[in-house]
């Protein structure tokens, strides 16, 4: 099976492991707001290798990851309900890795390969 140009890892820096079972959907900026291309949820690996189709367009894209749904399933206040991680696709050639750190109060994100 051929991986998506856009994959992700979701990490959970409170706890120092992979945060499995968080739900991550795609979306693409289209004229009349945002358009979903694909969703998924994190494996035991804390990895979504897959998210949306093998190729897509230049654009603006948003990951949207549930995050309160993950910590409310281990009783773990949160600050952040969700994360938006919105994003520039310029080469649909490139495959774009999109991690996430999270922890209760804080989180961040680079561009991986």
């Amino acid at each position: 099976m051929s991986r998506s140009h856009i994959t992700t890892h979701v990490l959970d820096t409170g706890t120092g492991r992979p945060a499995a079972g968080v739900a991550a959907r795609l979306d693409r900026q289209e004229s009349g707001g945002w358009q979903e291309i694909a969703s998924g949820t994190t494996d035991d690996d804390g990895r979504i290798a897959s998210l949306g189709p093998e190729a897509l367009e230049r654009g603006t894209y948003r990951i949207e990851f549930e995050t309160g749904k993950y910590f409310a399933a281990t009783s773990t206040e949160t600050f952040f309900p969700s994360v938006s991680l919105i994003f520039e696709l310029t080469d649909p050639a490139q495959h774009y890795h999109v991690p996430l750190l999270i922890s209760p109060f804080a989180y961040s994100t680079y561009r991986g390969s």
